[in-house]
């Protein structure tokens, strides 16, 4: 069965990158974070650490990414229960989780 996957992130082109890859994962991309399998967070967005730990005290396992020199925000999101990368990297964990 495909994991569910929830995206949860502000900038569209790079949403549609995940998206992709997410597909190419044999992964499925849902738009209802309650049932979803694996949280994908941009650190950035609004309330992000909060949103992490909401999916970590649910059970659901969280991927944090964002800009390599947001070294306090991928600390703050490590701290949460997330497994945290930066942009760099969230293609690939992305598809190692899925795998």
């Amino acid at each position: 069965m495909a994991k569910r996957v929830y995206l949860a992130n502000k900038d569209l082109l790079f949403r549609s990158k995940l998206s992709a890859a997410v597909v190419a994962g044999g992964g499925e991309v849902v738009k209802d974070a309650a049932g979803c399998d694996l949280a994908v967070v941009d650190i950035e967005i609004p309330g992000a650490v909060d949103r992490i730990r909401g999916f970590v005290t649910s059970g659901t396992p969280v991927l944090a990414y964002g800009s390599h020199v947001l070294v306090d925000l991928l600390r703050a999101a490590r701290a949460a229960g997330a497994t945290a990368v930066p942009n760099s990297e969230v293609e690939r964990r992305l598809l190692a989780l899925l795998g």
